[in-house]
């Protein structure tokens, strides 16, 4: 197994610095490169293969969320992005989860959790807090109250069973553990239903079923 290659992101050279050398401890975590804003991510990003990347809001020329609207509307869809900013207002992190964040994480989180969302973002495309979690079912109850779902899309039993798993965190070996399906045939079935569902990743996935209750809640 290769390893997880990884890009750091703030205006904050000490905080840049202080991560690396906790991240750097990993055997699979790989540091490709910092950059100290959003531009200067952009122009290293075009010339360096990077999996995920720690991507702070507030900075100077192109801010975290310009620098992730920007990579979604280009079609960057395996770049995983983890926000780690010091904003903890709901509206912030709603935003940023809409536009395509595969994660949320305020810069006091404990260095073994960082460890644990990148994993997940990589292995299973989204990882977020309890918090998180909730402010996500919250808007998304919102908004199935405005906008109910087409039942006329046609998903499986078994696709069901995948969609719950994912939406509760499961990585796809576990998924298929439970199911006594293989870790491959669990990826082909969350790769239909997001087809069979118009959705690009797994956090609009995630939003989609809480939003129209494909799942229990």
């Amino acid at each position: 197994m290769g390893k997880i290659r990884i890009a750091l992101v703030d205006d904050h050279h000490l905080f840049r610095v202080g991560l690396e050398q906790i991240l750097s401890t990993i055997d699979d975590f790989e540091i490709v490169f910092q950059a100290s804003n959003g531009q200067e991510f952009i122009d290293l990003y075009v010339k360096n293969k990077i999996d995920v990347v720690l991507l702070d809001i507030s900075m100077p020329e192109l801010n975290g969320m310009e620098v992730t609207e920007m990579l979604r509307k280009q079609g960057n869809d395996d770049l995983k992005i983890i926000i780690l900013s010091m904003h903890a207002e709901d509206k912030f992190i709603l935003h940023l989860m809409e536009i395509g964040a595969n994660g949320y994480l305020l810069k006091d989180t404990d260095p073994d959790e960082v460890e644990l969302a990148i994993r997940k973002v990589y292995d299973e495309g989204i990882y977020f807090t309890e918090y998180v979690g909730r402010l996500l079912l919250n808007k998304a109850m919102v908004q199935s109250r405005k906008q109910p779902f087409n039942y006329k899309v046609d998903l499986s039993f078994r696709e069901l069973e995948v969609i719950e798993l994912i939406c509760k965190g499961y990585t796809a070996p576990e998924i298929g553990s439970k199911l006594n399906l293989s870790p491959r045939t669990v990826d082909g079935h969350r790769t239909r239903v997001m087809e069979k569902l118009n959705v690009k990743n797994t956090a609009q996935l995630v939003a989609h079923a809480i939003t129209n209750k494909l799942i229990s809640t």
